[in-house]
């Protein structure tokens, strides 16, 4: 199968700290189809030696073990070629649908890795030169859109010139391998669908936390704050994963029209909701990996009288039968005591104990995706050693890594994802309407904060965040994972 990849931002960050080592990824595998094109795209004047240089010094800094010798970057170097373009100019527009038409590739991926002003004219553009054609698929990354109106519009823009089914809205954490073994533990196997409900089940906390800054990105994030960058997608799919009912069958469709009915069924907000279930913060300087780190607003790019959150956490419950009362907990933020992505199935105590036990023992299971990757079952369990006439148990756990177990079988995210795309593949990509809704139910957050004269919580960077979100919980009777 032959596929021309256009790599719009193609000499910018994601394009070599991602994508690239990710294609090189699935050359290494053998996975790539043979006769690929990878066209790089940006403003830069140069040709098609200089931009393999490029990308071949770069490559250099990515992690070792995503690293290609010398000879496999020249074998995977030959698919790499470059155009000069400038996205506001039509003309250079027909060039690229000249170079495209050259040899009438199986499939055309037009990959957005550019700022998401440009989404929509590039869209336009490729659909006013007849690049828009049945064999035709966009890629776009977040954010689309910065409320439930910008996405609307880049929505209507998009389905003007594609179907839906050429479109394809990225959230690598759907790539994730332990993503994809949370849909294989709950629909592959009989043992936990059964108590996957509100019967069973406490709460549930999705927490992603990031011990580092804004870095780099302080311009970037202060126009977007922890909730539009990792709430309304990263984290609300996550919970669909979660909460969604079996699927009919694996299809794109199928799996999409559950997660939609998820979002759906969310838990409205009111003023009430709003001011106790959802904290915001942002950080100040504190110690971070042992070193002294300055607060959010003395970080590079970020206005002196920003009102950004780094950190938000929050409360919501799907209103359905299945987990009608179950809480749901979300927390992310950055400058966090460490980088930790996971979810924690917690369930109900024993109706009727007969064993001593430690307070609040409960089941347990965590579901690790970042920097850990795997499954974790604690249970309640009786020692030999113990007097046999007045038993107590004590916490025990199971501990399935899958980097351990797959070891060199392990698929990182997007490179899952590029092949997926070049397969026509749609099942881990996210349908307008499901974004649509998220944004409708994260939008009226956004209008809460704008009539808060409060703004963010401080917290002390290398913390866990603002006292508030430990007390949100509490008040239910809960705790978060660190603090069990």
């Amino acid at each position: 199968m032959s596929f021309d990849l256009v790599l719009f931002g193609g000499t910018g960050d994601l394009a070599w700290r991602k994508l690239m080592p990710a294609l090189f990824q699935a050359f290494r595998h053998g996975t790539l189809p043979a006769g690929g094109r990878i066209i790089g795209v940006a403003r830069d004047d140069l040709s098609d030696a200089q931009y393999r240089q490029l990308m071949a010094e770069r490559a250099e800094r990515v992690e070792v073990a995503k690293r290609p010798n010398a000879e496999e970057f020249a074998q995977f170097g030959a698919m790499l070629h470059y155009l000069r373009m400038d996205l506001s100019q039509p003309a250079d527009y027909e060039r690229l649908a000249a170079l495209l038409r050259e040899r009438e590739a199986d499939c055309v991926v037009m990959y957005l890795a550019t700022a998401p002003g440009l989404f929509t004219s590039v869209a336009e553009q490729i659909g006013a030169v007849g690049l828009n054609g049945p064999k035709t698929r966009m890629v776009l990354e977040k954010p689309l859109g910065h409320d439930l109106q910008s996405n609307r519009a880049i929505n209507a823009t998009l389905a003007s010139v594609l179907s839906e089914d050429q479109i394809f809205r990225i959230d690598h954490y759907l790539g994730k391998p332990s993503v994809q073994n949370l849909f294989a533990l709950r629909f592959g196997n009989t043992l936990f669908e059964p108590l996957w409900r509100r019967d069973t089940i406490s709460n549930i906390q999705i927490t992603i936390a990031e011990d580092l800054g804004v870095e780099t990105r302080g311009a970037f994030y202060d126009q977007t704050g922890a909730l539009r960058d990792m709430v309304q997608n990263h984290a609300l799919q996550l919970l669909c994963a979660i909460g969604m009912e079996p699927p009919i069958n694996s299809s794109a469709g199928a799996i999409r029209d559950e997660k939609l009915k998820v979002l759906q069924s969310l838990k409205p907000w009111t003023p009430e909701s709003l001011a106790q279930h959802v904290v915001r913060g942002r950080y100040a300087s504190g110690t971070a990996l042992g070193q002294p780190v300055p607060g959010y607003l003395q970080e590079k790019g970020v206005a002196a009288t920003s009102t950004t959150e780094t950190f938000v956490a929050l409360r919501t419950e799907i209103s359905n039968w299945r987990w009608a009362g179950v809480p749901f907990y979300i927390r992310t933020g950055k400058r966090l005591a460490g980088r930790d992505a996971h979810i924690a199935i917690n369930f109900r105590p024993v109706p009727h104990p007969i064993f001593k036990t430690p307070l609040g023992a409960a089941n347990r299971l965590v579901i690790n995706l970042q920097p850990r990757d795997g499954l974790e079952l604690h249970l309640l369990a009786q020692s030999a050693a113990q007097d046999q006439a007045e038993p107590a148990l004590a916490p025990v756990h199971l501990n399935l890594d899958f980097d351990q177990r797959f070891g060199a079988e392990r698929v990182g995210a997007y490179e899952r994802l590029l092949l997926d795309v070049i397969a026509g593949r749609l099942n881990l990509f996210v349908r307008s309407d499901e974004q649509e809704e998220a944004w409708r139910w994260v939008e009226p957050i956004l209008q809460h904060w704008r009539n808060d004269p409060a703004g963010p919580r401080s917290y002390a960077a290398g913390g866990w965040g603002p006292s508030a979100a430990s007390a949100m919980i509490a008040r239910d009777g809960h705790c978060w994972s660190e603090e069990m």
